[in-house]
């Protein structure tokens, strides 16, 4: 019989950052939940990770369907040793014309949902006197962006939650950090124009976009016993457009 190391669970985890993340643990000997919020999604990742974990689908939209993931996921694998809160999704619009359910919705799946999924689940890290809990932010949180008060809003919200909670467990042998992703080559990358995409690298230092590898890299060191003395931080990948 295959022993695992650890169980992880990857949110958002069949496409962009969280689809490098799950390729990072599928190398080693981790026991792997991948969510994504369609069956066809989660049906790709089932494919990838095969007898290593599931693939489940998971929609963070309400808390309902939250309830009902957390439910099943606890009868195939009932303790999870590492979180990656990796959902994020954007609903772009100047305040004037955004409305309030594009606020509602960007705050309740960005930000309520990891509070609510690392409310059930750090239950038994605390138990077990071991976690790991790395949270994806933004360099939007930190710098604002015109057009993404939501989406900065929530991604702000995730550097004080992270902080908090890692005061709160720090004791509990639990870490709690966050990695905030600079201009990253995903799909939420595609949604700009040509003009947009240019007045962003002239504004990264290092005059080039990142890699969803180099995200995973790092999510890879902060689940590790490398990073067993690193708690409440965050940790930028962003090619030095912000050095703090």
């Amino acid at each position: 019989m295959k022993k695992f190391r650890k169980n992880i669970l990857i949110t958002g985890a069949s496409q962009g950052i969280g689809k490098s993340i799950l390729k990072k643990f599928l190398k080693k000997k981790y026991k792997i939940i991948g969510t994504s919020r369609t069956k066809k999604g989660a049906l790709k990742i089932q494919k990838k990770i095969k007898k290593n974990g599931y693939g489940m689908v998971l929609n963070v939209k309400n808390f309902q369907s939250i309830k009902t993931f957390l439910k099943k996921m606890k009868k195939k694998i009932p303790n999870i040793d590492i979180l990656i809160n990796n959902i994020g999704v954007i609903s772009d619009n100047l305040i004037t014309k955004m409305s309030y359910e594009s606020w509602n919705q960007i705050i309740q799946i960005n930000l309520t949902s990891v509070f609510y999924i690392t409310k059930k689940i750090i239950k038994k890290m605390i138990q077990n006197r071991y976690g790991r809990i790395i949270n994806i932010g933004s360099i939007s949180g930190f710098i604002g962006n015109p057009g993404q008060i939501n989406y900065s809003a929530s991604k702000s919200g995730l550097i004080g939650f992270t902080k908090s909670l890692a005061l709160e467990v720090a004791m509990r042998g639990i870490t709690v950090n966050l990695v905030s992703p600079g201009f990253i080559k995903t799909k939420m990358l595609n949604t700009l124009t040509k003009i947009q995409l240019r007045k962003c690298l002239k504004k990264i230092p290092m005059k080039k976009f990142g890699k969803p590898q180099d995200i995973a890299n790092i999510v890879e060191f902060l689940a590790s016993k490398k990073s067993s003395y690193i708690t409440g931080q965050t940790l930028h990948v962003n090619g030095g457009i912000c050095i703090l």
